[in-house]
């Protein structure tokens, strides 16, 4: 019991023996259904549900000596995420072979693994290195480094990560993210914006994430023109059913063009598909607060142009 304690109610069949257990009674506790066996050798000493906690403790005492907590179990260790993975992830040393498991899925890394912690779980910054190879697009490894910034990942942790890794997928984009979250981006939606909108239509650089008083309350805006009376505020979020809808938001936008109170909302669809739409609307906002230069149409359809004639 008290091994268990300390393993989060989970223990191997090595260890009961070490203490004096033989297989008949350990197998008689399984039968009658006060423990259950997660991997082979590996038991949870009660009949209840399984915890993600114990479901870590059991891959990692499955995968072994030197076994560490990786990508997205790591991430969920270390806060960049809420959400417990399925699939428990396990980075070995290289030259250890583990037996496939269900619920676990086995790395294999070289050289030494940077990780502590009980249940031992790989350093934030591999983590993110991790995460960012294995990234399914921009937009998600965007994603990741951002939530490891939002849970207190040093940039000089992942700069230590990458110099240690050496060659991996995703480097340069890496490097490049680590970057522009120094500057101040914390979500894929306002990288969108700050590349897709505002850079490749060639308008004015703005200030991320600033911190101003209006009308006597101090807020703070994902994107402020400075000067030019213009503020841009993003909606991450995919989707809010019974609420504003993106007809809604882009009509909003228009009536505070026309009283010149411009603060814009836009949301995933106005960033994502429609970006010169929006980079063409932020623009007109822009020259009503004094701006005299001009957009770029990023090519021949593209919206700025339209509004240009």
């Amino acid at each position: 019991a008290d091994l268990a304690r300390r393993q989060g109610d989970v223990v191997t069949r090595a260890q009961l023996v070490a203490v004096g257990a033989d297989d008949a009674w350990i197998g008689r506790q399984v039968r009658s259904g006060r423990w259950q066996r997660l991997h082979q050798g590996v038991l949870v000493v009660h009949s209840g549900p399984v915890a993600w906690r114990s479901r870590a403790w059991g891959a990692l005492l499955y995968a072994g000596k030197g076994a560490a907590l990786s990508h997205e179990s790591a991430a969920y260790r270390h806060d960049f995420t809420d959400r417990a993975p399925r699939v428990v992830d396990v980075v070995v040393p290289e030259g250890r072979r583990v037996a496939p498991s269900a619920g676990l899925r086995v790395h294999v890394r070289r050289g030494v693994l940077a990780a502590s912690g009980r249940p031992r779980t790989l350093w934030r910054g591999d983590t993110v290195v991790d995460l960012v190879a294995a990234a399914g697009s921009v937009d998600d490894a965007v994603g990741w480094v951002c939530a490891a910034s939002r849970a207190g990942t040093n940039p000089a942790e992942i700069a230590d990560a990458v110099a240690r890794r050496g060659r991996f997928r995703n480097a340069a984009l890496l490097r490049e993210l680590c970057a522009e979250v120094a500057a101040g981006i914390e979500s894929p939606l306002e990288r969108r914006y700050h590349h897709d909108v505002e850079r490749r239509h060639g308008l004015p650089r703005s200030r991320l994430q600033l911190r101003q008083v209006v009308h006597g309350l101090w807020i703070r805006a994902d994107v402020v023109y400075l000067s030019l009376g213009v503020r841009v505020e993003l909606d991450g979020a995919l989707g809010h059913p019974g609420g504003r809808t993106d007809a809604d938001t882009w009509r909003d936008n228009a009536v505070l063009l026309a009283a010149r109170d411009v603060t814009l909302r836009y949301r995933w669809r106005h960033v994502a598909a429609t970006p010169c739409l929006t980079a063409a609307q932020v623009a007109e906002a822009l020259h009503q607060g004094g701006w005299q230069g001009a957009p770029r149409a990023c090519g021949p359809t593209c919206a700025v142009t339209k509004r240009r004639r």
